[in-house]
């Protein structure tokens, strides 16, 4: 496939044709794909609303379970709920399906993404796009992010209560390690959508291979919005593309995987691009530049004056270009600027020492090679982050509370999935604009990360968190059980939470038996479906907060990167999150459940040919 966006290799990059891969993982934030086999969907997943701790005087419900990969919630101008499946890449995977939610949780399908609902022409089969990895309603349809990880290009959809799904926007760049986003309506009523970067720190290696999208598309990489100039520095790394032993690859910034760069090479943007919001009419029509140098904005929200926001994750200790310690952040998006990706990380550089001697590094982090600068040149110095989450919390969607009935007005509400490999996120936490403090706000009761981390039946992985029209409800879109060492979502596991204010009812506990899930996209699709929840007895705040150290270049594992968390001696709701002493009230800076980051960059360069952490 020879995309506009993808530029020409050259005789250094691997262009075999290769199998395709099944184990592809879009992104840490979505997971992995849907188990179809029955034998693994013979899962019990327990919901328990009383094992999730919320402020005194709100109350945490169920409205639906039963659903598989859940990704985002939305209501249209009847106030009617919607959740939106995302579906996914593989071959085994369901597709992405848009259901309605009725009364007692039933699910009736709206939409799929394999064509078969509504008149969508002769290239139905070119519409399935999955996954789909985020929905608005505007002006009487819905629009949706689809990201074709599979088909070679992503697209913003427009689809009619009927079913219909007409791409309003095609060919954009969204094949690599982060979908497409949004999209949400502006003040201006344009569509604001965020497109991921392609890898984790612009080099594409072993660990993309190993994600699969390289042995689809070896050509893609990191595609800049404006003109760029390299340092020069290449990558070796193993190239397990080749199927011999012991062959590697030589890989520079912003290319191919196989490709070579020289110093002060340009490589020349475009739009679209990666890692970057834009924008669109909702007729349809070129995407217009809003901001880039981000990572991966998949949160998007307006505030209640209007000013643009994206939560964004940092950059991981994985690759060829690792970097650790990377906090998640929330951006105030600024047009036309420029965020930092990839030689910044929450607005500092990573391949700078730390300028502060309050923050001491130990022997072992000074002993450790500092990423180099990919970029000769930068568009600019990238702003300060409205916000700073902990490390590998994964913030997902976000939006503000505007209404007096339910409390923290102004505040925006994120929903964070975590890692699933360790015991970070897995909450709902509050920010406060003006002054950037993060408060949880639903959090499991027992220990930090996935309530089924210690058999309890609280949340999983909140991905998405939206108010209803009229403010008063927030719900939360959890994505559910994740098992093996791929990740992989268990089918029928996700759920759809709502927090109101009121005053606590009785827990009601309930366990979720997952059925082995079907595949079929027919006419069945179009019936009520009830989830299967059976009556059960079950039982799920974070260990201590602690300061995030140097973002630095990593060659160990994941597992030693910071966990974001709720002090462990406070486990009532009240210490955990204080229930406001009137609505639209802001915390102050002291308040005891701030999670607190502190970050700083890493400093050296290394020669030309750089050997990847792990190579041998």
């Amino acid at each position: 496939m020879n995309q506009h966006w993808i530029r020409s290799a050259g005789a250094g990059a691997v262009m075999a044709a290769v199998a395709l891969t099944n184990g592809a993982c879009l992104s840490g934030l979505l997971g992995g794909s849907p188990a179809q086999d029955a034998r693994e969907s013979t899962i019990f997943r327990k919901i328990r609303a009383d094992d999730v701790s919320v402020p005194a005087g709100y109350h945490l419900e169920v409205v639906a379970a039963g659903l598989t990969a859940p990704v985002a919630v939305v209501f249209d101008d009847m106030g009617r709920v919607y959740v939106l499946e995302s579906g996914d890449s593989t071959e085994d995977a369901r597709p992405p399906r848009l259901l309605e939610v009725g009364q007692g949780g039933a699910l009736r399908t709206v939409a799929t993404g394999a064509g078969s609902m509504g008149a969508v022409g002769a290239g139905s089969a070119d519409l399935a796009r999955a996954p789909w990895t985020g929905i608005t309603w505007h002006e009487g349809a819905f629009f949706v992010a689809a990201s074709g990880a599979r088909d070679g290009a992503g697209q913003i959809l427009r689809v009619s209560l009927a079913g219909e799904v007409v791409p309003i926007v095609s060919d954009l760049p969204t094949v690599g390690d982060h979908p497409a986003s949004g999209p949400v309506v502006g003040p201006d009523g344009l569509l604001y959508f965020g497109i991921g970067s392609a890898t984790n720190a612009g080099v594409v290696g072993e660990d993309n291979v190993d994600r699969g999208w390289v042995r689809r598309f070896p050509a893609f990489h990191d595609v800049p919005c404006k003109n760029l100039s390299l340092m020069g520095d290449n990558y070796r790394t193993p190239n397990t593309l080749g199927g011999t032993a012991g062959q590697e690859s030589t890989t520079g910034g912003l290319v191919a995987f196989g490709e070579r760069v020289d110093a002060g090479e340009n490589i020349r943007g475009q739009v679209p691009c990666t890692g970057a919001i834009l924008r669109v009419r909702p007729a349809g029509g070129a995407p217009e530049l809003v901001a880039w140098g981000l990572r991966d904005p998949f949160g998007l929200a307006f505030t209640p004056d209007g000013r643009l926001v994206a939560t964004d994750t940092g950059m991981q200790p994985r690759g060829s270009r690792p970097v650790k310690n990377a906090p998640d952040v929330l951006w105030l998006i600024e047009p036309g600027r420029w965020y930092g990706f990839p030689d910044f990380a929450a607005g500092e550089p990573v391949w700078q020492s730390p300028q502060s001697p309050q923050l001491p590094q130990s022997p072992e982090e000074r002993l450790l090679e500092r990423p180099p600068r990919l970029l000769a040149t930068h568009p600019g110095l990238p702003p300060t982050p409205a916000a700073r989450f902990g490390p590998r919390s994964t913030p997902g969607r976000l939006d503000f509370s505007r209404s007096a009935a339910f409390g923290y007005v102004g505040e925006a509400f994120v929903a964070q999935a975590g890692e699933p490999a360790l015991d970070t996120g897995a909450q709902v936490v509050r920010v406060a604009l003006d002054t950037g403090v993060v408060t949880p706000f639903a959090v499991n009761r027992a220990a930090p990360g996935p309530a089924s981390r210690g058999d309890n039946g609280g949340l999983e992985r909140p991905i998405d968190a939206r108010f209803d029209p009229h403010g008063q409800a927030l719900y939360v879109v959890d994505r559910g059980l994740v098992e093996g060492q791929a990740h992989r979502l268990v089918a029928g596991s996700g759920v759809l939470w709502r927090v109101v204010r009121s005053t606590p009812a009785e827990p009601s506990p309930v366990a979720l038996h997952i059925a082995p899930a079907s595949t079929s996209t027919g006419a069945a699709d179009d019936a009520p479906v009830a989830p299967a929840v059976t009556p059960r007895d079950g039982n799920a705040l974070c260990g201590p907060a602690a300061d995030a150290p140097p973002i630095v270049a990593a060659h160990d594992t994941p597992n030693d990167a910071p966990v974001q968390c709720v002090p462990a001696s406070v486990p009532e709701p009240a210490a955990v999150s204080p229930a406001p002493a009137a609505p639209g009230s802001s915390p102050t800076p002291d308040d005891p459940g701030m999670p607190h980051s502190i970050n700083r960059g890493g400093s050296g360069r290394g020669g030309l040919v750089r050997a990847s952490p792990g190579w041998r």
